[in-house]
């Protein structure tokens, strides 16, 4: 009996050692797997962030992108309400030309007639009406050549003036809100 309670406690002893060896090693592998676990959770963490500024400076540049987007349809809106008449005001410009020649080709004797004066009521308030609406005639006459104003169809030498400045307008040049409608035709002197 003696020695089954040795073998008994030799067995249990055994036991408790294959125990103890057991926990120590699945505690080690524990903590490497736990070790292994925090390094891949960290480098999907890094991969996370990284990834997660890329998204952010996206959505920026978008959102810039997005801001000059809305910005440059308000602006070609406003260009659209601002020059949508440019047509109609390019085509009445010949009216305003025949009725400037039809009163030239009239004899100053014909000034106080009522044709004469009618003519020029009506012009005056042709080109008020389109002044109004932002068409203004380009000052040309004794005025120094400007090519994004002004179309030189002639050069002339003369005396006591000086080069580049015009000294006759063939054609009166307009601008619409600040933008030319038509240049004016000019000679300039040489």
């Amino acid at each position: 009996m003696k020695k089954d309670t040795e073998e008994l406690l030799t067995e249990e002893i055994t036991k408790n050692e294959i125990h103890s060896n057991l926990e120590a090693m699945e505690s080690e592998h524990e903590e490497e797997i736990f070790d292994n676990d925090i390094e891949g959770l960290k480098e999907r963490l890094q991969e996370k962030t990284e990834e997660s500024e890329e998204y952010y400076d996206r959505m920026l540049r978008i959102q810039a992108d997005f801001t000059n987007y809305k910005k440059r349809i308000e602006k070609e809106k406003a260009d659209i309400y601002l020059y949508a008449n440019e047509k109609l005001a390019g085509d009445l410009l010949d009216i305003i030309d025949n009725l400037e020649r039809a009163l030239d080709s009239q004899c100053p004797d014909n000034a106080s007639d009522g044709l004469y004066e009618g003519i020029e009521l009506v012009l005056k308030q042709l080109k008020d009406t389109l002044k109004k609406h932002g068409v203004e005639e380009i000052e040309a006459m004794n005025k120094a050549f400007d090519m994004n104003l002004h179309h030189a169809v002639m050069k002339e030498a003369v005396d006591n003036v000086k080069s580049d400045e015009i000294i006759e307008v063939f054609q009166k040049g307009y601008t619409l809100n600040g933008r030319v409608l038509r240049p004016s035709m000019v000679k300039v002197a040489q």
